[in-house]
């Protein structure tokens, strides 16, 4: 075996221009899949990481207008959501695991160190939650804060910037609207491309209970809510692809059951018939979640089959010049077999050859992939919803896979090619 890998070795240095040749299409192929896998992974990252930053699987229900009569009521009439009917969504509601009512409006904040204007939201505790409204200072906003009417409040980072400057802002006090609240948390810095009222980083998040009594909502009827937001039980989101699987048009179409059900509580109480889709409006994130995450991996896949097609032409080429190197060494064939040398040492020879050229050429284009990656992650400015060139251990084993594979299949054929020459015809050859 060390005879048949020096000599494997000898042949390659021998044919340095045929061999270079030969190796520059696997490492071709092998840099394709490194760095498209690696593109591929970035992307699905980002995306999670962007999707996450604006918040959990959740739907937002804003009241809207009837397109339909009903009741002997009128279409065209404006549906106002109150906590009322938040509670009467969370006790009926047999898909919905958490609920929280919102209530937001635009105000001025002061501190003892500057002012500002901001947008003060009034929420429950789940809100933080499907929110992910994550604290680095402090605490959160609790179910004390709420049946106590705390005038306290968790501060967005950049409003802190801007109130506090450097300084930590918990235990820190600030007039909103005139009224009194104490900072109990700042949130962690978020990076976000997405919202449905301005970044988290710039608002003040306060107990819904003191949002109703200090700042309601100035331009609708007392109690009026801006929204709601409810998150679906874990079977409802787990038959996300049953949905996707069935639809026929946009993914805003879709009149999946979370908010078919909402809509039938919301129409029996407001009086609006349940088949009018306009009567509220619902964005349903985890459906957004699912479409994205499957345009990420068919994305993903594609990049992948391009890397092993690429891989592949390279493995043909080794082939093809396997075949001519057995093709331009059969009188050197016949000689060895006339001097006593077996099939099998034969055939062994010349599958090492194609075989050590094929992982050789990997390599090299497994670091030269590698250190795109490395190179790419370290130069450029990341778009938001990419997270830079990910090598995982399941896409390296399958670069590494196809390469194995390659390289078996296309020293085989040249190597039973060259182990069948009879030697006497093999002897006659001219060169």
């Amino acid at each position: 075996m060390r005879e048949s890998f020096i000599q494997a070795i000898d042949n390659l240095r021998a044919n340095k221009l045929r061999s270079f040749l030969t190796m520059f299409g696997i490492m071709w192929g092998i840099v394709s899949i490194v760095v498209l896998s690696a593109l591929g992974e970035g992307f699905r990252r980002g995306n999670d990481a962007v999707l996450r930053e604006f918040g959990r699987n959740m739907s937002i229900v804003w009241g809207s207008r009837t397109t339909m009569q009903a009741g002997g009521e009128r279409a065209g009439r404006l549906v106002t959501l109150t906590v009322d009917d938040a509670r009467a969504i969370k006790a009926q509601g047999r898909l919905v695991n958490m609920v929280s009512p919102e209530i937001q409006r635009g105000t001025k904040v002061k501190s003892a160190y500057n002012e500002a204007a901001v947008t003060v939201h009034g929420v429950e505790p789940p809100y933080m939650f499907m929110r992910t409204i994550e604290v680095d200072r402090g605490r959160q906003l609790n179910w004390s804060d709420e049946e106590n009417s705390s005038q306290v409040a968790v501060i967005g980072w950049e409003m802190c910037k801007q109130l506090f400057g450097e300084r930590d802002p918990v235990g820190e006090q600030v007039l909103i609207n005139g009224t009194p609240f104490t900072i109990v948390g700042r949130i962690r810095r978020k990076d976000q491309d997405s919202s449905y009222s301005g970044p988290d980083n710039n608002k003040i998040f306060v107990p819904f209970a003191v949002m109703q009594k200090f700042l309601p909502r100035p331009d609708a009827p007392a109690g009026s809510l801006s929204q709601m937001l409810v998150m679906p039980r874990q079977h409802v989101i787990d038959g996300l692809t049953e949905v996707l699987d069935a639809r026929t048009g946009r993914v805003e179409d879709i009149d999946w059951p979370l908010e078919r059900e909402i809509r039938g509580i919301l129409a029996r109480r407001k009086a609006f018939n349940p088949d009018d889709r306009d009567a509220i409006n619902v964005w349903d994130t985890s459906l957004q979640t699912m479409f994205f995450g499957r345009m990420i991996s068919a994305m993903s896949s594609f990049f992948r089959v391009v890397g092993l097609v690429t891989l592949a032409l390279g493995g043909i080429g080794v082939m093809n010049i396997m075949l001519i190197a057995v093709k331009d060494r059969t009188r050197e064939i016949g000689v060895r077999k006339a001097l006593g040398a077996t099939t099998a040492t034969i055939q062994r020879q010349f599958f090492l050859e194609g075989f050590f050229l094929t992982l050789i050429s990997g390599g090299l284009g497994m670091i030269v992939g590698v250190g795109l990656c490395l190179a790419v992650n370290a130069l450029a400015t990341l778009p938001i919803r990419f997270a830079g060139m990910i090598i995982t251990w399941p896409n390296a084993l399958m670069a590494f896979g196809a390469l194995l594979l390659i390289a078996v299949v296309s020293s085989t054929l040249p190597a039973r090619r060259a182990a069948q020459l009879p030697p006497t015809e093999a002897l006659r050859y001219e060169m």
